[in-house]
């Protein structure tokens, strides 16, 4: 499938027109109605551009249909999209990509929504069925499709979401599953009924049949071992908690077993891996905007690094399109270490400076118009901090563009890391701008 984009007003060349793009990933393709010129010029005139609340109602329903449907068939990773009237985003299983189009369209123009519910229906799947309580065997081709592993993955995420324990076991060609319902989860759900709308405790006091299918045992550990046992106990206590990470992700375990976080995490603490491909001679690499787009897109990926620990709303290289020159001279320096980025400092060069003497609260001197590399960002893996890297790359910065260390300038506002390594640098004061 080859990304196109279909337009839905008769002129295709009005920058007010509506159109559909479609571009395909590996497991999925991406259909997004593009509203936003639309959007901009009905708000020009004074109507109100949002979208009605049974359109929102339809899509919504539609990409939870479909963010199943292809986590179900062996997707591993997440979906991220934003709300609001200029672009409606549906990630779409292959086969539905027409019919997905065909939807919009008819809702875009006609007001009718019953495509995409239809599109709901025909792939909602029967997750409340496959999560009920009791001990069964689910048979792949019968009642599922995917690699049994795959499948159970899949399952033990909507319980997850559902607060189940699952008990499940893949087999060759089918999946054992047990749900039940911890005290725990049971207790939540009842305390707080207003976050969990049509909450039913299906689980708590079901009893097996006598003719209930047998678990096979495969070995290994005892089967019995908690037979009779008492159950936990819990209290309730007051603990000091925190939500976000150092590295910048969020504590609470989302889809995916966390491993997003996991991946990040290690990016973080130890370095960017540094790719096989790239012919890396020295340990520091210096990345300009007219770079190959193999050296480009790792210092995207690096300058992701702080972009997530420090919660910018941008990343500090954005030159992923084709070779050009900046008059201001961007680049990257990227140190090596161990096969790993540790390290990253991005600069550009400019002319408009002050005077700061690097104590809190007191002003700015006089404005200077020499030229000069100003640091726009520094960046250590967590492992190599406060082992003299940021010196180092500032260092290398500033012999790169024959100029002493202290003639450097800093971009503000300066973060206390950053001004930690600027005292150190030039105690007598730094240039800013």
């Amino acid at each position: 499938m080859t990304e196109r984009t279909i337009y839905l007003d008769p002129d295709p060349r009005n920058w007010r027109s509506r159109k559909i793009h479609v571009q395909a990933s590996r497991w999925y393709a991406t259909v997004e109605l593009d509203r936003d010129g639309y959007v901009g010029a009905a708000d020009s005139l004074g109507y109100d551009p949002e979208l009605p609340t049974a359109y929102v109602e339809a899509v919504d329903r539609a990409r939870d249909a479909f963010i199943d449907r292809i986590w179900y068939d062996g997707y591993p990773g997440d979906f991220s999209w934003g709300s609001g009237p200029s672009w409606v985003i549906l990630f779409v299983p292959f086969p539905h990509v027409e019919a997905t189009i065909e939807a919009l369209r008819v809702a875009e123009f006609d007001h009718d929504y019953n495509r995409l519910h239809a599109l709901a229906d025909r792939l909602a799947l029967p997750v409340d069925d496959w999560l009920a309580p009791g001990e069964r065997e689910l048979i792949r081709g019968v009642d599922f499709d995917p690699l049994p592993g795959a499948f159970l993955r899949f399952l033990r995420g909507k319980a997850k979401v559902r607060g189940v324990r699952l008990n499940g076991r893949a087999a060759a060609g089918s999946v054992w599953v047990r749900p039940t319902l911890s005290a725990v989860e049971k207790q939540i759900r009842e305390r707080y009924p207003d976050r969990y709308p049509g909450w039913v405790d299906r689980w708590t006091g079901y009893v097996e049949p006598e003719n209930a299918p047998l678990r096979p045992w495969v070995g290994g550990r005892d089967q019995d071992l908690s037979y009779g046992a008492t159950p936990v106990q819990f209290r309730t206590v007051e603990s000091t908690s925190r939500d976000k990470c150092p590295c910048g992700m969020s504590l609470r375990e989302t889809w995916g077993n966390g491993k997003g976080h996991t991946t990040h995490h290690a990016a973080w603490a130890f370095g960017v891996t540094a790719p096989k491909n790239l012919e890396w001679w020295g340990g520091l690499a210096v990345v300009t905007s007219q770079s190959p787009i193999a050296w480009r897109r790792l210092a995207y990926q690096v300058g992701r690094m702080p972009q997530k620990e420090n919660g910018y709303d941008f990343n500090s290289w954005s030159h992923l399109g084709e070779p050009e020159t900046t008059p201001d001279n961007v680049r990257a320096y990227l140190l090596k270490a161990n096969g790993y980025v540790i390290g990253y400092l991005a600069a550009h060069d400019t002319n408009q400076h002050r005077r700061w003497d690097l104590i809190h609260g007191s002003r700015y001197g006089d404005e200077d118009d020499t030229l000069r590399p100003r640091i726009d960002l520094v960046w250590v893996a967590d492992v190599y901090r406060r082992q003299g890297v940021g010196a180092t790359l500032v260092q290398e910065l500033a012999d790169d563009f024959g100029c002493q260390v202290a003639d450097v300038s800093w971009s503000t506002p300066i973060s206390d890391a950053g001004q930690h390594l600027a005292r150190q640098l030039s105690p007598q004061g730094i240039w800013v701008s």
